[in-house]
């Protein structure tokens, strides 16, 4: 970890998280108490850790299947930008995770873009689900 910047050590951690099983304690813990999070179809942004957490582990849970997977990555000083693809009832996404860590390491802002625009509708819906169930 020794000359690894913020966001290598954040990407390796988020990774973990993602392979890992998707752990709610572990996924709290990476996220800081002033963290914001920009969703693809929600216009506001929603700020600190209970709603960042909130949707992240949404997120995992309905993008967390063997379809998903990162497939390029670009890494530097405390941001990073990680593009993935996945597959939900049959539709095809393709999306982007910005994100920045502060000096602690953790989470302070994580942006999500997909396309197309299908795609966004069916994450829409079933992230909409997922967050109604938790409450």
């Amino acid at each position: 970890m020794i000359g690894q910047s913020i966001a290598e050590r954040g990407v390796a951690a988020w990774h973990g998280y993602m392979d890992g099983g998707a752990d709610a304690d572990v996924l709290r813990s990476m996220i800081a108490e002033d963290a914001v999070f920009h969703s693809p179809v929600v216009h506001t942004p929603q700020v600190g850790q209970g709603k960042v957490f909130a949707y992240l582990f949404a997120a995992s849970k309905v993008l967390g299947s063997e379809d998903f997977t990162y497939v390029r990555e670009i890494v530097g000083g405390d941001q990073a930008m990680l593009e993935f693809t996945d597959t939900l009832d049959g539709i095809h996404i393709n999306g982007v995770d910005i994100i920045r860590w502060n000096d602690a390491g953790q989470i302070v802002d994580f942006k999500v873009m997909v396309r197309p625009l299908k795609a966004v509708n069916k994450l829409w819906e079933q992230m909409a689900a997922m967050l109604a169930k938790a409450g």
